[in-house]
């Protein structure tokens, strides 16, 4: 089955799609979090001559451009690092998630999934000086 990940903004205009296989008939949302992280930085690690990830979390020692994040040439990122600090910013409100546009909050709490499953995640951004 193919999942389309979303991130929004906060007016709900999309601004990155990454589509993921996966066989799992029923997920957590801290499973479905694992496998977008996972795939995210698998394709980044493949792709030896990028320097910038668009992905949920920026990656440890990467600069924040317009771009993405920017990392050193041929820079591998941890996937397991990136999982750990993706679960603690879920938990600290870092970024929410919409799963078929219902706010979801418990990482135990389980999907049953189909085609039409829609998995948005919306990043929070902090206020300057606040």
């Amino acid at each position: 089955m193919r999942l389309s990940f979303l991130d929004e903004s906060m007016v709900g205009a999309v601004i990155n799609q990454l589509d993921i296989e996966t066989q799992a008939p029923v997920l957590s949302v801290r499973e479905i979090i694992e496998l977008r992280v996972r795939a995210e930085v698998d394709r980044f690690n493949q792709q030896r001559e990028q320097s910038y990830f668009n992905g949920l979390i920026a990656p440890v020692d990467a600069e924040k451009t317009l771009n993405g994040y920017l990392l050193k040439p041929n820079q591998k990122i941890d996937a397991e690092k990136q999982y750990y600090i993706a679960v603690d910013a879920f938990q600290k409100n870092g970024f929410f998630m919409l799963i078929n546009d219902k706010q979801v909050d418990d990482l135990n709490e389980t999907f049953t999934l189909t085609p039409y499953t829609k998995i948005s995640f919306v990043k929070i951004t902090p206020l300057v000086g606040g």
